[in-house]
């Protein structure tokens, strides 16, 4: 699979360069392809090549931020997708002391793209600036605006800068996201639910109130309340469970619970158990956890899901494997593991398990 950076290569710096010059004849597009090119430009990762461009433009626009933020803005349309959000990051790093013009920026620019990243800067300088403006756009016809006003406002965004004062206190997101609740888009809902998602880790009672004042109006609702509430059922939130209706699964029991003793390295690790109860099982959500050896020789927990499902019978076999395939995100350090089966947030008996 192609490497994510190498959406900033030679073929994307050209053609940037191109549309620029004919906004902008005084940009010297050889100088400009040597100046980006000649800093060890191969090792650098995705956002290092993205800013590294940013601070190259700087050189070759206009040195005024409103002149050159507006040729960017005019090839902003040319520039779909991932590779577009170069232009919001010229923003975020140059426009800081320009709200309105850096304002009207990042609204084109997420059109064709995203301006995720780049507004959080403003958000921490200009906070109730801002969320007035995320208001504002949480109002716009376009959906790619709106899904800026929750995606922007993140406490805990992936891959950018936190929120202080919205991991400290949410209530000021509250009226954003009810704007944005039962949003047409698809897009834009997924984007509601990952911002209580993010807040339910700071404030889980918080997000238990909203789920509990939104949840039963609608199926698209109803997704968005349990997917931003992912976090607290994967923790085994007794709440969170009850407000989805899962069973109690006190009077249940686990039976027939196997696991291979010993699994290598690429192969995959199979087990399998029944759950049993003196009625109907009824909704059932399973899930199990490895704690995974570190290089330090403790054990982290990390839960899985299995499966989701209205079981009307009074026993359930399961039978699942995990692998240990070596991934980038996660690495494996051989010796003696665990496992356990959760089912509707109860974490039942562990096994171990040797990874050789």
């Amino acid at each position: 699979m192609e490497p994510f950076k190498n959406i900033f290569n030679e073929a994307f710096v050209s053609l940037l360069a191109t549309y620029l010059k004919a906004r902008y004849s005084d940009f010297d597009i050889d100088r400009f392809e040597k100046s980006v090119f000649q800093d060890d430009f191969e090792n650098k990762e995705l956002k290092q090549r993205m800013r590294h461009i940013t601070h190259c433009l700087k050189q070759f626009l206009p040195q005024n931020f409103t002149e050159a933020s507006d040729l960017l803005i005019a090839i902003s349309p040319k520039l779909e997708g991932l590779a577009n959000m170069v232009l919001p990051d010229f923003v975020e790093v140059y426009g800081i002391d320009d709200f309105d013009q850096s304002m009207k920026a990042l609204e084109v620019f997420t059109k064709h793209g995203s301006s995720e990243f780049g507004v959080r800067p403003f958000m921490v300088k200009y906070p109730q600036r801002m969320m007035q403006q995320m208001y504002n756009w949480s109002k716009s016809s376009n959906e790619h605006v709106r899904r800026l006003s929750s995606e922007g406002s993140r406490p805990r965004l992936p891959w950018a800068m936190s929120l202080p004062l919205l991991k400290k206190d949410p209530k000021p997101l509250l009226e954003l996201l009810e704007n944005l609740k039962d949003d047409p888009s698809e897009y834009v809902r997924r984007s509601v639910a990952n911002n209580l998602n993010d807040i339910s880790k700071d404030h889980p009672s918080f997000v238990l109130d909203v789920a509990k004042s939104w949840i039963g109006k609608s199926k698209e609702r109803d997704w968005l309340v349990k997917h931003g509430c992912r976090t607290l059922l994967k923790a085994g939130d007794t709440q969170a469970l009850t407000i989805f209706n899962y069973s109690n699964p006190d009077s249940m029991e686990l039976s027939n619970f196997e696991l291979d003793s010993k699994v290598k390295l690429g192969e995959k690790l199979s087990f399998s158990f029944t759950i049993d109860s003196p009625k109907e099982l009824q909704k059932l959500r399973l899930e199990f956890a490895i704690y995974f050896l570190k290089k330090n020789g403790k054990l982290s927990k990390k839960v899985f899901k299995i499966s989701e499902s209205i079981c009307k019978k009074y026993s359930k076999s399961v039978s699942k494997y995990f692998s240990f395939r070596p991934i980038t995100t996660r690495v494996y350090y051989k010796g003696v593991h665990e496992l356990s089966i959760i089912v509707n947030g109860k974490e039942f008996d562990k096994k171990q398990f040797t990874l050789i």
